[in-house]
């Protein structure tokens, strides 16, 4: 149980205290990455059936979503994406890419890339029919935090040390078994086959996505295992749109 409550931890930032943590129960905090991303759509789901209560505006409900969604994860996405952004887009060598993503300073195509991110959840958002938000939103974070095990698993860590090398590093078929059965199982609850679908289409994505991470810095970080979660919610959002 202590593995989950360290995925909770990992991805948002409610605070707990967790007294047992060694290396074992943080590669296995990953298997419950989905169910972590489950309970953030939840909340999210809570907060937009309490907006449409108050009969709020479909455009300023969708704001307030991203913007809680930012505040309940501490934007810790947003910044790996940024730093990202910023390094891949340097055309840079390797080295100095890694470097740019620890540089706690923030470059132009960082800002551009938080801000287009941003307008394209918010956009797409609204395209949604009301009765179907609440599954969107579930699939959105449900998604998005698979996508973050699933290129942990297929590609290598890029730098010696780091936080999230504890995660990639412990990564075993067992886990990743594990993740993959909870978000099938969750995700055929949720939306049935037409989920199972959009679930083939964005895995595909994150896959591609981590392809193309690799062959730049010959793995991936913690900072784009946060780009993968973010552009895996603005893909997920396009595919049950599209569908």
């Amino acid at each position: 149980m202590s593995s989950f409550w360290l995925a909770l931890q990992f991805l948002t930032v409610i605070p707990l205290k967790i007294k047992e943590v060694n290396e074992q129960k943080l590669a296995w905090a990953t298997a419950f990455f989905p169910l972590v991303g489950l309970l953030i759509g939840l909340a999210l789901s809570g907060i937009n059936s309490f907006l449409c209560i108050l009969d709020f505006p479909s455009l300023a409900a969708n704001i307030i979503l991203i913007v809680f969604l930012i505040a309940l994860t501490g934007g810790m996405h947003l910044d790996g994406l940024s730093d990202s952004a910023d390094a891949f887009l340097s055309n840079k060598p390797k080295d100095e890419m890694l470097s740019i993503m620890r540089d706690p300073h923030i470059g132009v195509m960082g800002v551009l890339s938080i801000i287009c991110i941003l307008l394209l959840k918010i956009g797409l958002l609204d395209t949604v029919p009301a009765p179907e938000k609440t599954s969107v939103l579930l699939l959105m974070c449900l998604f998005s935090r698979w996508s973050a095990v699933l290129v942990m698993f297929l590609f290598p860590y890029a730098r010696q040390e780091g936080k999230a090398g504890i995660f990639i590093r412990g990564m075993t078929p067992k886990i990743f078994l594990a993740a993959l059965i909870s978000v099938f199982m969750l995700t055929l609850i949720i939306c049935q086959l037409k989920g199972l679908i959009a679930l083939a289409i964005v895995s595909g994505c994150a896959y591609l996505g981590g392809r193309l991470t690799n062959r730049k810095i010959n793995g991936i970080t913690g900072d784009t295992l946060g780009a993968t979660i973010e552009l895996t919610e603005v893909v997920t959002l396009l595919t049950v749109c599209i569908l």
